[in-house]
């Protein structure tokens, strides 16, 4: 009886980890950063002064770096738009990575032996084609990986850039300037928007 309900337990929550992931495995779409919605990520700019803003694009870890500093040029020339001017120019840009290693326990790993014996774990001798023949016990602390264990590696990117936005037409001489009407059209069919559909969540 024990056993089963270790096994409905690790079932259920097999079962809760995939519809979170069903529901977030997507990539941030270009949408406003604001809290609490199904698809985390998006844009956000600051006013500095009159006609320099700060532009930022937050992607989650479905989202490659390249949309990631995509959509913030896209952000750049909209806004630039928005508030009545022509062209751009970058003056300084940075993309961050933020990179996060999850180890998660097979919640099916049940040793024949029970769990009234979880403290009993022998050490072991093992092979490896990169290090050769190596040791691990217990008593040490690192994981085995007789213990079935998941690792995950997750990154996410989030793209920053101060732009200084001009009226007429576009400094030649800078070759950090953007038309950003131009940079509009370029841009526009790699631009994937949220669906109107999108129940909040993760």
């Amino acid at each position: 009886m024990q056993r089963f309900r270790s096994i409905h337990v690790g079932l259920a929550a097999l079962v809760g980890l995939a519809v979170m992931l069903t529901g977030c495995a997507t990539a941030t779409p270009y949408q406003p950063d604001i809290p609490g919605q199904r698809v985390s990520g998006g844009y956000s700019n600051e006013r500095i002064s009159e006609n320099r803003y700060r532009v930022n694009f937050a992607g989650n870890c479905f989202t490659s770096r390249d949309r990631v500093e995509g959509y913030l040029l896209y952000r750049a020339a909209e806004l630039t738009v928005e508030t009545g001017y022509d062209w751009f120019s970058i003056i300084d840009r940075l993309t961050e990575r933020d990179r996060r290693t999850y180890v998660h326990p097979d919640p099916f790993y049940r040793p024949y032996f029970g769990s009234s014996y979880r403290y009993w774990r022998p050490h072991w001798s093992y092979y490896s084609s990169t290090h050769g023949w190596r040791v691990w016990h217990p008593e040490w602390g690192d994981p085995f990986w007789a213990d079935r264990t998941t690792i995950r590696t997750v990154e996410e990117f989030t793209a920053h850039a101060e732009i200084v936005m001009n009226r007429g037409e576009v400094a030649q001489d800078d070759r950090n300037a953007f038309d950003a009407r131009q940079v509009m059209i370029d841009l526009e069919p790699t631009i994937e928007r949220p669906e109107m559909d999108m129940s909040r969540g993760c």
